[in-house]
C-alpha cells in the first residue's frame, strides 16, 4: 500500500513527516494524509515529488518492479 510505503521509506531516511513535507516543497497536511491513506490517489506531480525528495524513483516508492 502506498501509504504504508511512503511512511517506511521516510522513517528509514530519518525523517519527519514535517522535513519530508519541507523536502519535497509540499504541505505537511499533504504527506499526512498520504501516510494514513486518506488521500486515495495523490497525484503524479505529489508522488514524483516525494520520491525525488527521499532519493528514489518512483517505481521504487510506489512498489513498481
Amino acid at each position: 500500500m502506498l501509504s504504508k510505503r511512503v511512511k517506511d521509506f521516510r522513517k528509514k531516511a530519518g525523517w519527519s513527516q514535517q522535513k519530508l513535507a519541507e523536502k519535497a516543497g509540499l504541505s505537511y497536511n499533504a504527506i499526512t494524509k498520504i501516510e494514513q491513506g486518506a488521500a486515495k490517489q495523490p497525484t503524479i506531480q505529489t508522488m514524483i515529488k516525494i520520491a525525488d525528495a527521499l532519493g528514489i524513483s518512483l517505481d521504487t516508492l510506489v512498489g513498481r518492479r
